[in-house]
Protein backbone atom coordinates (compact mmCIF):
# COMPACT_ATOMS: atom_id res chain seq x y z
CA UNK A 1 0.00 0.00 0.00
CA UNK A 2 1.35 3.78 -0.61
CA UNK A 3 2.16 5.65 2.16
CA UNK A 4 1.06 8.97 1.24
CA UNK A 5 2.27 10.52 4.21
CA UNK A 6 5.82 9.48 3.63
CA UNK A 7 5.50 10.75 0.04
CA UNK A 8 4.11 13.88 1.78
CA UNK A 9 6.84 14.25 4.70
CA UNK A 10 9.43 13.77 1.99
CA UNK A 11 7.83 16.50 -0.60
CA UNK A 12 8.30 18.59 2.88
CA UNK A 13 11.65 18.04 3.83
CA UNK A 14 12.77 19.22 -0.08
CA UNK A 15 10.44 21.74 0.05
CA UNK A 16 8.57 21.11 -3.06
CA UNK A 17 6.54 23.17 -4.09
CA UNK A 18 4.98 21.69 -6.95
CA UNK A 19 4.85 17.96 -8.12
CA UNK A 20 3.24 16.02 -11.37
CA UNK A 21 4.15 12.56 -12.83
CA UNK A 22 1.82 11.73 -15.73
CA UNK A 23 1.36 11.93 -19.65
CA UNK A 24 2.62 15.72 -20.40
CA UNK A 25 -0.12 17.30 -22.14
CA UNK A 26 -0.33 20.66 -24.02
CA UNK A 27 -3.42 21.71 -21.69
CA UNK A 28 -1.40 20.39 -18.74
CA UNK A 29 1.66 23.33 -19.82
CA UNK A 30 -1.04 25.74 -19.29
CA UNK A 31 -2.45 25.04 -16.19
CA UNK A 32 1.08 24.06 -14.46
CA UNK A 33 2.39 27.45 -16.00
CA UNK A 34 -0.84 29.01 -14.22
CA UNK A 35 -0.18 27.50 -11.02
CA UNK A 36 3.36 28.35 -10.64
CA UNK A 37 2.52 32.22 -11.73
CA UNK A 38 -0.04 32.24 -9.40
CA UNK A 39 2.03 30.31 -6.39
CA UNK A 40 5.06 32.98 -6.59
CA UNK A 41 1.95 35.97 -6.94
CA UNK A 42 1.39 34.55 -3.38
CA UNK A 43 4.81 34.26 -1.93
CA UNK A 44 5.20 37.68 -2.91
CA UNK A 45 8.43 36.64 -5.25
CA UNK A 46 10.52 39.73 -7.16
CA UNK A 47 9.68 40.06 -10.38
CA UNK A 48 12.81 39.78 -11.56
CA UNK A 49 13.50 36.09 -9.95
CA UNK A 50 9.70 35.23 -10.55
CA UNK A 51 10.86 35.66 -14.45
CA UNK A 52 13.37 33.67 -14.42
CA UNK A 53 11.59 30.86 -12.76
CA UNK A 54 8.86 31.35 -15.32
CA UNK A 55 10.74 31.51 -18.51
CA UNK A 56 13.34 28.78 -17.37
CA UNK A 57 10.23 26.36 -16.68
CA UNK A 58 8.57 27.29 -19.98
CA UNK A 59 11.75 25.71 -21.71
CA UNK A 60 12.07 22.71 -19.22
CA UNK A 61 8.67 21.78 -19.85
CA UNK A 62 8.24 22.35 -23.53
CA UNK A 63 11.52 19.89 -23.78
CA UNK A 64 9.20 17.37 -21.68
CA UNK A 65 6.38 18.15 -23.95
CA UNK A 66 8.80 18.31 -27.87
CA UNK A 67 11.53 15.92 -26.69
CA UNK A 68 9.94 12.51 -25.43
CA UNK A 69 11.18 9.76 -27.45
CA UNK A 70 9.00 7.74 -29.40
CA UNK A 71 9.06 4.19 -28.27
CA UNK A 72 7.89 0.79 -29.41
CA UNK A 73 4.53 -0.31 -28.73
CA UNK A 74 5.10 -2.73 -25.45
CA UNK A 75 6.86 0.76 -23.90
CA UNK A 76 4.44 3.12 -25.25
CA UNK A 77 3.47 4.08 -21.61
CA UNK A 78 6.82 5.02 -20.70
CA UNK A 79 7.52 7.05 -23.82
CA UNK A 80 4.64 9.16 -22.59
CA UNK A 81 5.41 9.61 -18.86
CA UNK A 82 7.38 11.89 -17.75
CA UNK A 83 8.05 13.62 -14.06
CA UNK A 84 8.77 17.11 -12.94
CA UNK A 85 9.02 18.98 -9.99
CA UNK A 86 9.56 22.37 -8.78
CA UNK A 87 11.54 23.46 -5.38
CA UNK A 88 12.42 26.17 -3.56
CA UNK A 89 14.86 26.45 -0.53
CA UNK A 90 16.76 29.30 0.83
CA UNK A 91 15.37 31.35 -1.45
CA UNK A 92 16.62 29.38 -4.64
CA UNK A 93 14.61 27.70 -6.66
CA UNK A 94 15.18 24.15 -8.11
CA UNK A 95 13.70 22.63 -11.44
CA UNK A 96 13.91 18.69 -11.77
CA UNK A 97 12.47 16.61 -14.92
CA UNK A 98 12.53 13.41 -15.31
CA UNK A 99 11.70 11.21 -18.62
CA UNK A 100 12.98 7.83 -20.40
CA UNK A 101 14.99 8.41 -23.42
CA UNK A 102 16.40 5.40 -25.79
CA UNK A 103 19.53 4.37 -25.20
CA UNK A 104 20.65 5.41 -28.63
CA UNK A 105 19.87 8.78 -27.69
CA UNK A 106 21.88 9.54 -25.00
CA UNK A 107 25.45 10.31 -26.41
CA UNK A 108 24.50 13.43 -28.50
CA UNK A 109 22.34 14.72 -25.95
CA UNK A 110 25.11 14.29 -23.20
CA UNK A 111 27.63 15.73 -25.65
CA UNK A 112 25.32 18.68 -26.27
CA UNK A 113 25.36 19.53 -22.55
CA UNK A 114 28.82 18.99 -21.39
CA UNK A 115 29.09 21.43 -24.26
CA UNK A 116 26.76 23.61 -22.91
CA UNK A 117 27.67 23.60 -19.09
CA UNK A 118 31.77 23.88 -20.70
CA UNK A 119 30.80 27.47 -21.91
CA UNK A 120 30.75 30.57 -20.23
CA UNK A 121 28.48 33.30 -19.91
CA UNK A 122 30.15 35.10 -23.28
CA UNK A 123 30.74 31.97 -25.01
CA UNK A 124 27.31 30.84 -24.13
CA UNK A 125 25.89 33.93 -26.23
CA UNK A 126 27.79 33.43 -29.17
CA UNK A 127 27.34 30.05 -28.74
CA UNK A 128 23.64 30.51 -28.92
CA UNK A 129 23.77 33.26 -31.90
CA UNK A 130 25.62 30.26 -33.94
CA UNK A 131 22.87 27.76 -33.30
CA UNK A 132 20.15 30.41 -34.53
CA UNK A 133 21.99 31.37 -37.15
CA UNK A 134 22.78 27.86 -38.75
CA UNK A 135 19.32 26.83 -39.16
CA UNK A 136 20.00 23.18 -38.36
CA UNK A 137 17.11 21.28 -36.87
CA UNK A 138 17.45 18.55 -34.25
CA UNK A 139 15.28 15.40 -35.09
CA UNK A 140 12.60 16.33 -32.92
CA UNK A 141 12.24 19.54 -34.88
CA UNK A 142 13.92 22.11 -32.84
CA UNK A 143 16.59 23.86 -33.17
CA UNK A 144 18.68 23.14 -29.84
CA UNK A 145 18.30 26.44 -28.28
CA UNK A 146 16.79 25.16 -25.11
CA UNK A 147 19.53 23.56 -23.08
CA UNK A 148 21.52 26.86 -24.33
CA UNK A 149 18.84 29.45 -23.27
CA UNK A 150 18.48 27.57 -19.84
CA UNK A 151 21.82 28.14 -19.05
CA UNK A 152 21.92 31.44 -20.10
CA UNK A 153 19.15 32.65 -17.46
CA UNK A 154 20.58 30.94 -14.96
CA UNK A 155 23.95 31.38 -15.27
CA UNK A 156 24.15 27.86 -13.71
CA UNK A 157 25.52 24.52 -15.03
CA UNK A 158 22.68 22.02 -15.98
CA UNK A 159 22.50 18.99 -13.71
CA UNK A 160 21.65 15.73 -15.62
CA UNK A 161 22.00 11.91 -15.10
CA UNK A 162 20.98 8.90 -17.50
CA UNK A 163 20.16 5.91 -15.14
CA UNK A 164 19.86 3.03 -17.74
CA UNK A 165 17.02 0.69 -17.08
CA UNK A 166 17.56 -1.82 -19.52
CA UNK A 167 19.23 -2.38 -22.69
CA UNK A 168 16.98 -0.21 -24.93
CA UNK A 169 15.94 2.95 -22.33
CA UNK A 170 17.05 4.87 -19.38
CA UNK A 171 15.44 7.73 -17.93
CA UNK A 172 16.88 10.93 -18.23
CA UNK A 173 16.89 13.43 -15.45
CA UNK A 174 17.60 17.51 -15.12
CA UNK A 175 18.61 19.50 -12.22
CA UNK A 176 18.21 23.53 -12.77
CA UNK A 177 19.03 25.74 -10.14
CA UNK A 178 17.80 29.46 -10.13
CA UNK A 179 19.21 32.07 -8.01
CA UNK A 180 18.46 35.78 -7.71
CA UNK A 181 21.31 37.21 -9.20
Amino acid sequence: MVDVFDIYDKMERNNILLSFKGEITSDLLTSILQIMENKMDNMQEEPKIKKKVYNVLVECLQNLYHHLDEMSEDELDRSKSAIFMIGKESGRYSIFTGNYILNENIIPLKARLDEVNSLNKEELKEYYKKVLNNGEMSLKGGGGLGMIDIARKTGEKIGYNFLEIDNKVSFFTLNIKITNN
